[in-house]
Parts: C-alpha cells; sequence; structure tokens
C-alpha cells in the first residue's frame, strides 16, 4: 500500500505502474546497451561493474538466456543513481544535450577556420584575444599551410590539421597542455 500525506491527500511513493514503466525504460536501455558495437559502448558514460554483464548479454546467443542476462543488466542499472542513467541516454540520443553541444563545438571550429584563411592576421589576433593560451605560431603556420595547399590545389592536409587545433582549442583540451610546462615548481631530486 503507498498510503497518503495526511495533509495534502498526495500520494506518498509512485505507483506501480509507474514504478513498471520506469523498469521498462531501464530495460529498454539496457538492451540498447547490449546492443552496441563496443567502440560505441567504450564512448558512453557506462560504470565499470556494469560492463561486463553488457559483454555477457552480448556473448549469450539463447533467446531465453539473453533475455533473462538483460533482466538482470536491467536490475544492476536499476540501483544505478538517475543522472548516470539520465547520462547514458543523452550520450546514445543523437539529439541529446551533448550531441548538441558537440555539434556547437564544431560549427564553432569551422567558423574559426573560415575567419583565418579569409581573414588572416585580423582572425588570428581575434581568436588569440579570446584564447590567450593559443599557439600563435602553430595556428599562424597551419594556417599559411592551408592557404598553400589552397592555390596549389592540393589535398588538405593542413586545411584538417588547422580544423583539429581549433577544435582542441575550443573545447579547452589543448589549454591544459598548452598552459604546462611540465615545471610543477622545485624539483624535489635539486636539494
Amino acid at each position: 500500500m503507498r498510503g497518503r500525506d495526511e495533509d495534502t491527500g498526495e500520494f506518498l511513493a509512485p505507483s506501480r505502474s509507474q514504478r513498471r514503466r520506469e523498469a521498462l525504460d531501464v530495460l529498454a536501455l539496457a538492451t540498447t546497451l547490449a546492443g552496441l558495437e563496443p567502440g560505441r559502448l567504450a564512448k558512453l558514460p557506462v560504470p565499470g561493474h556494469l560492463l561486463p554483464h553488457v559483454a555477457e548479454a552480448r556473448r549469450i546467443t539463447s533467446h531465453i538466456a539473453r533475455k533473462r542476462q538483460l533482466a538482470f543488466l536491467a536490475k544492476q542499472m536499476r540501483r544505478e543513481d538517475d543522472e548516470v542513467l539520465d547520462a547514458i541516454r543523452d550520450a546514445l540520443d543523437a539529439g541529446g544535450e551533448a550531441a548538441k553541444q558537440e555539434t556547437a563545438l564544431l560549427h564553432r571550429a569551422e567558423h574559426w577556420r573560415e575567419r583565418l584563411l579569409d581573414d588572416g592576421d585580423a582572425a588570428l589576433g581575434e581568436l588569440l584575444d579570446e584564447y590567450p593560451h593559443a599557439d600563435r605560431q602553430k595556428l599562424r603556420q597551419l594556417v599559411r599551410n592551408a592557404l598553400e595547399e589552397r592555390r596549389r590545389n592540393r589535398p588538405p592536409r593542413a586545411f584538417r590539421e588547422l580544423f583539429r587545433a581549433l577544435r582542441d582549442l575550443l573545447s579547452g583540451t589543448a589549454g591544459a597542455d598548452a598552459g604546462d610546462d611540465g615545471t610543477d615548481g622545485p624539483d624535489p631530486l635539486d636539494d
């Protein structure tokens, strides 16, 4: 029995039907995870203790045994926090927030690449104002090489390298490496 709140008259817990719907949603998520190829599964924020259960569900071919393993995987997943399951769903969802942010990042990198190739030093100055930790020399060299490739009608190797460098810069992954010169202070071995 769920019971009711004496003051408000509202139910204290979700109904049995609601709990069943939530359990079926988790089962559908478990089935989706078991159907993914290992490379895509590795990119998802799946907790490490669930991965052996997913691998076992992938390995089993017998219909009933697979169904039982998927139910067990779903049971293990229901023990996780809602945030973990939502993160997995979001990563799977092509229209999810993570996918939208990734797409926006790629569009910004493309925009900056075109500006750098069209406007040259003026656009590079604006980019460096916005991202002062960027490697000016490397970006300038990539822009110069991409323009030379375009002029000579060669394959776009530097063009792609420039895009990757801009994507890393805009995502912040290049910033962590660029600001670190490898010295964390005095070397304890110099004593």
